[in-house]
């Protein structure tokens, strides 16, 4: 994992936009973004059962897994959203950045690859993104049943429950 303040350039999304400003762990837990590395799929099954998740799915994103729909789907996986549940991805091979914004509204991006795995709380914006190799396989995990819900960043989602719930645990400094 590498993290690090977004550049804000227009250039394709899938580059690394690199500020040359390294982000430290603490400031993304300090958001409620949690990372952590497993190169053993059994740890990732002890963390599923500590935070209760019990249903899991794996996607591939590329063009040769996703054919000519690709490039819609990178794309509206970029558009700013939240989720009203914690996102949580196990980066099975490949490799993609995910951002996520500060205290301060800015990006932060995170590089993850193979064996990266991280841990968005709800009512956080982010984003998504391959990097330019066009690749990755990740694993989804689920509370409840699968499912992927993305509400874009607009009013109504400035007002959503999980939002607000979002933003009173970072003020108080419990956003884990």
């Amino acid at each position: 994992m590498k993290a690090y303040w977004f550049d804000n350039s227009d250039a394709d999304q899938r580059l690394p936009h690199d500020s040359g400003r390294p982000v430290p762990e603490s400031t993304l837990e300090s958001i409620g973004v949690l990372y952590s590395r497993h190169p053993d799929l059994s740890t990732v099954d002890e963390l599923a059962k500590e935070r209760n998740y019990k249903n899991r799915d794996e996607i591939t994103v590329s063009p040769k897994a996703m054919g000519d729909v690709y490039e819609s789907k990178v794309k509206m996986f970029f558009d700013e959203h939240l989720h009203e549940d914690e996102e949580i991805r196990y980066i099975r091979d490949g490799a993609g950045y995910f951002d996520v914004r500060s205290q301060g509204d800015d990006w932060i991006r995170i590089r993850l690859e193979k064996d990266d795995l991280i841990i968005l709380p709800a009512g956080i914006y982010h984003r998504f993104t391959t990097d330019d190799d066009n690749y990755i396989k990740a694993m989804r995990l689920f509370k409840d049943e699968p499912k992927w819900t993305p509400l874009n960043r607009g009013e109504a989602t400035d007002i959503n429950e999980q939002r607000k719930a979002y933003l009173e645990h970072r003020s108080s400094g419990a956003a884990r």
